[in-house]
């Protein structure tokens, strides 16, 4: 029988993550006879009756006063009153880490998926493939089902598929049995003290590994090779190139970087004993996930697409160079996170694109960038009336248009988060009535 201890644990962050854990404790017996608190910066977070609660801007005030803190992949690892409830013992932890913790007494079967590109397409893709296989596959982590709302149907032949960001791996001390390591590009300086703490956190997917364990990643990006080292077990290195087990064109969804990883998808299902028929059957249906280069609507000559998940320069970038018929025009702004935008113009002038819609907190920054490379530029004052100056560039083209919303930026600037943006945008272009 597990024995109760009496603690004062604190819960940092309440949305998707924090109330899952919230859940987790009040059915463990560990925790019964411990006193619980929600510490959010939002002051209108609604707490469950009997629950103790510190909100807004002083959520982070005694944080010296608890036994544990469980930390959301949004409260930055690095803040000082983090920093300094840490010198004075208070230990921290995460749902992430405390999934780990749990589920190897239930399976040893957990994929984790990082990178800085593609972890959800990935994860999803390599899931639909699992279960196409005859696996027993659960998908959950930074997408879908928050980890440990997964535990109660684990069983020993359940294999979990984990997306996992860095703000999840960062304080991470356990690795998944396998690891699979994506495109990584600098990303997350407005939260992370610099690159080599980002780059280290996403190491830790394979940093903890012991000798049995695999580590996929790609051969042709030096920071995915990089992480990949720091495993113990088999490493994996995948080359993404044509007239390989399927083609360009058998991915749906547009992009070489798509097309890169849905190769680590069928390579990783590859390994499990999942033959290439049954891999090309689902990357052949896979229509690709909600704001990932999601097309929208056609009005006109021109096609929209809504990219919100991008919110750094190389994913802009990359979604520029998805495209090979039609002129480009970007919608592209949001809040900063401390990133070089030359990327993106390499690839505005590359694209050929005609024009280059900039708003959000960014924009001023952006357009620099633009201005080295000469493309033009309009500013807007917001998504809308950057929505509308876009189509209006568009029918006054020859020929047909691609019109690519991909922020390359944060979206709390304006947005609750990038599904609002994409979401708010969808509506936006639905609304426009053809003339």
């Amino acid at each position: 029988m597990t024995s109760s201890v009496r603690m004062r644990i604190g819960i940092l962050g309440f949305a998707r993550e924090g109330r899952s854990l919230l859940s987790f404790l009040r059915k463990n017996p560990k925790f019964h006879d411990s006193e619980i608190w929600i510490l959010d910066k939002r002051r209108t977070v609604s707490v469950p009756r009997g629950i103790k609660k510190n909100l807004g801007g002083r959520y982070l005030k005694q944080l010296s006063k608890f036994d544990l803190v469980f930390r959301s992949p949004g409260v930055p690892y690095n803040l000082p009153e983090l920093q300094a409830a840490r010198r004075k013992g208070v230990k921290f932890s995460s749902a992430t880490k405390l999934f780990f913790e749990s589920a190897s007494r239930r399976t040893p079967n957990v994929i984790g998926v990082t990178g800085t590109k593609g972890k959800g397409t990935t994860s999803t893709l390599l899931y639909r493939l699992l279960k196409a296989g005859g696996f027993r596959a659960t998908l959950g982590g930074n997408i879908g089902t928050s980890p440990l709302d997964l535990l109660p149907k684990l069983q020993k032949n359940s294999w979990v598929i984990l997306e996992l960001s860095s703000f999840q791996l960062q304080d991470l001390a356990e690795s998944p049995h396998i690891a699979v390591i994506l495109d990584i590009f600098p990303d997350h300086q407005d939260a992370h003290e610099n690159l080599r703490e980002y780059y280290a956190a996403k190491a830790n997917i394979a940093r903890y590994q012991g000798k049995k364990g695999l580590v996929f990643y790609f051969n042709d990006n030096r920071l995915s090779r990089a992480a990949a080292r720091y495993g113990r077990g088999k490493k994996i290195g995948v080359r993404a190139k044509k007239g390989g087990l399927f083609a360009p064109g058998d991915v749906r969804i547009p992009g070489l970087h798509n097309f890169r990883n849905a190769l680590m998808a069928a390579a990783v299902a590859r390994r499990l004993g999942i033959g290439p028929r049954i891999a090309k059957r689902v990357v052949r249906r896979f229509e690709g996930l909600e704001h990932r280069l999601e097309f929208v609507r056609k009005i006109g000559n021109a096609r929209f697409y809504n990219d919100s998940a991008s919110t750094n320069p190389h994913t802009a970038a990359a979604a520029l160079r998805s495209f090979q018929n039609g002129t480009q025009i970007l919608i592209a702004g949001g809040q900063d996170k401390g990133l070089n935008y030359a990327p993106l113009a390499k690839a505005l002038k590359e694209t050929l694109t005609r024009l280059a819609v900039l708003f959000g907190e960014n924009k001023k920054k952006i357009k620099r960038s633009c201005a080295a490379v000469r493309v033009p530029v309009r500013p807007a004052t917001g998504l809308r009336s950057a929505v509308r100056e876009a189509l209006s560039a568009a029918r006054k083209q020859k020929g047909s248009s691609n019109i690519v919303f991909s922020p390359g930026a944060a979206s709390f600037d304006m947005f609750e988060n990038y599904a609002d943006r994409g979401k708010q945008f969808k509506k936006m272009v639905l609304s426009i009535k053809k003339r």
